[in-house]
């Protein structure tokens, strides 16, 4: 199979339908209301594994031969593909290796060898996604194994197209729009390909994160182009060139791309999580992050988010809420020179902070000399308007105050 119709979608389904779960779509009150328009949350979350990457994952390995299978198989993946192929490793009686980019997460590490147990072996590469990516090919051509590609493949994009199938019972009559998110692009080049030929009057939207735009990047030069660098924190979607079979469909079906800046991820992690009760992973609160800021057009009627994944590290909620905090204006930093004196900390607290400021992080610097002493301040505002009030108490005081640009390189050294 060179190219993806809506029937090999079906045909898919059918080969998914006694392994795959057939996800709820559930509708978000909270969203709902912020977009004026009822907004449904396709929940592959909670699909095996966790993620839809299973779908194309097995597919894919279902469809090899004999003497496939006896080889093998090897992929890469930054955590969900790896997950949906060891799940296939393990049940279809496959043996594959493994490799991953440096920087996925160790919970998925983790799941990874609980789920492929003695069919898989994990292999750690040195680099981002395009390089374990790169690796793994070279390991499957030497090693005269199967390459099951995350993305850029009939099969899997068959795979992931595979929801659209399923959605087409559950989708309400006035649906309008449904969001997507994008990485390499097989998820959005097979659930495309089965809406346009079955439900044509909806319209599609791939939602990227703003370290990771590969498919808009790829519309605008009009082919697949290479990222210059690649912001890892959306792992899920971290993909550094749109796949060339993904890309077509794209251009040929998809009716608009949006980017998402990733602090928004961020904040739509902690609503998904406090109002849904959704532990979504960053790529999957790619979708309702787009609804709620960043739609394309104001929609006519329901509006569908894919929640593609759950799974998301709790270490890394941290850094989530402080993300978020800094994305919504709520958190600041500063450069602060205290006089070496008593009371000097106590005269901030009370002439400069007003009700509700409060500090999150105090981190004394290298001291220039006895008589003073600069300190790294943090803190965090109860509305981010309130920035403007806090800023003139600081211009006003006898302080040395210098706000420091969470995007400088002094940002990234200090905090």
């Amino acid at each position: 199979m060179t190219t993806v119709t809506a029937k090999d979608i079906e045909v898919a389904a059918g080969v998914l339908a006694k392994v795959a779960t057939k996800t709820p779509l559930q509708k978000s009150e909270r969203l709902s209301e912020e977009v004026g328009r009822p907004v449904y949350l396709k929940r592959e979350d909670l699909q095996i594994c966790r993620s839809f990457k299973a779908r194309g994952a097995y597919v894919r390995m279902a469809a090899m031969d004999e003497d496939e299978r006896a080889a093998g198989v090897v992929c890469a993946s930054a955590g969900n593909h790896a997950q949906g192929v060891a799940y296939a490793c393990a049940h279809l009686g496959i043996q594959g290796t493994i490799f991953l980019p440096a920087s996925t997460p160790r919970q998925k590490r983790k799941r990874i060898a609980t789920i492929g147990g003695k069919w898989v072996e994990p292999v750690i590469v040195a680099g981002d996604f395009d390089e374990a990516n790169r690796v793994a090919g070279e390991a499957a051509k030497d090693g005269g194994k199967v390459y099951v590609h995350p993305y850029d493949d009939p099969y899997t994009i068959a795979g992931q197209g595979s929801i659209a199938v399923d959605l087409d019972s559950q989708l309400p009559e006035d649906t309008d729009m449904i969001l997507i998110p994008v990485g390499g692009g097989g998820l959005i080049a097979g659930m495309a390909t089965w809406l346009k030929a079955h439900r044509p009057g909806i319209r599609i939207v791939g939602v990227e994160s703003a370290g990771a735009a590969s498919m808009k990047a790829a519309l605008e030069a009009g082919n697949p182009v290479s990222l210059d660098r690649v912001d890892s924190f959306v792992d899920g979607t971290a993909v550094g060139r749109a796949g060339d079979l993904t890309y077509q469909v794209v251009r040929d079906l998809v009716d608009d791309i949006v980017v998402v800046p990733e602090g928004a991820v961020c904040t739509e992690m902690l609503d998904l999580y406090h109002s849904e009760g959704v532990i979504a992973e960053p790529a999957g609160a790619l979708a309702s992050a787009a609804a709620r800021n960043f739609l394309p057009q104001i929609p006519n009627g329901s509006v569908v988010c894919l929640v593609s994944g759950g799974n998301n590290d709790l270490s890394r909620y941290a850094e989530v809420t402080e993300r978020s905090g800094r994305y919504e204006g709520l958190r600041h930093y500063f450069l602060v020179t205290f006089n070496q004196e008593p009371g000097a900390l106590r005269s901030f607290l009370n002439d400069v902070l007003s009700e509700g400021e409060d500090i999150i992080y105090f981190q004394y610097t290298k001291k220039n000399n006895r008589d003073t002493g600069p300190a790294l301040v943090g803190i965090e505002l109860p509305d981010p308007t309130d920035i403007k009030g806090l800023r003139r108490r600081m211009a006003a005081s006898p302080l040395q105050v210098q706000e420091i640009d969470p995007s400088s390189q002094i940002f990234k050294i200090l905090v």
